[in-house]
């Protein structure tokens, strides 16, 4: 079976790749974690992120973004010398900022998920050849990282949109000989 090169330097990522990434994904508080995974990705290997991921789901409460909201400056403190997540204050405020943005969005009747598959492109792009021609990020990515930020969330940039976009299927990456590209279509 030919995998996407990338899933091959780790267990861990042979793992995510067979079974998730790419994968469609329109549950809200899925959606939700994998933004916010993909901001502290920023800068580090999506591997650290990835083993460290149940240490987020404990202490981020599940992306529960009720309860992430009511998170306050002494659980960031406390989450900041968390030794089992990444300890970035920044990062940390972000997806506590992040919940209560998206709150407000389903306050007015909005969801990430639809953000995010609003952004699919109309045309999907014909499948790469290689991993050198995924884009980092594309206009669609842009364009919803600008409304994101609009909306009061941080550590949403183009790239990490983009990521976001991959993880859940709302784009499809999957090199064109790798056994998973069509495998959750």
């Amino acid at each position: 079976m030919q995998r996407c090169p990338w899933a091959l330097s780790a267990p861990d990522y042979v793992e995510y790749h067979d079974n998730e990434w790419g994968r469609l994904v329109h549950d809200e508080v899925r959606v939700f974690e994998k933004l916010c995974l993909e901001g502290f990705q920023s800068g580090l290997s999506w591997l650290v992120v990835l083993r460290k991921r149940e240490a987020f789901r404990r202490a981020f409460h599940g992306f529960d973004p009720e309860a992430m909201s009511r998170l306050g400056p002494s659980d960031v403190d406390r989450l900041v010398a968390d030794q089992s997540i990444i300890r970035h204050r920044g990062k940390i405020e972000a997806v506590v900022s992040n919940a209560r943005a998206l709150l407000d969005w389903h306050e007015k009747g909005l969801t990430l998920a639809g953000a995010l598959w609003a952004a699919a492109p109309a045309n999907a792009p014909a499948p790469p050849a290689t991993v050198a021609d995924i884009p980092a990020s594309t206009l669609e990515s842009k364009k919803l990282s600008d409304h994101l930020r609009r909306s009061g969330f941080r550590f949403v940039g183009p790239t990490t949109v983009y990521s976001a976009m991959q993880a859940l299927g709302v784009v499809n990456d999957h090199i064109a000989s790798c056994w998973c590209r069509d495998r959750w279509r």
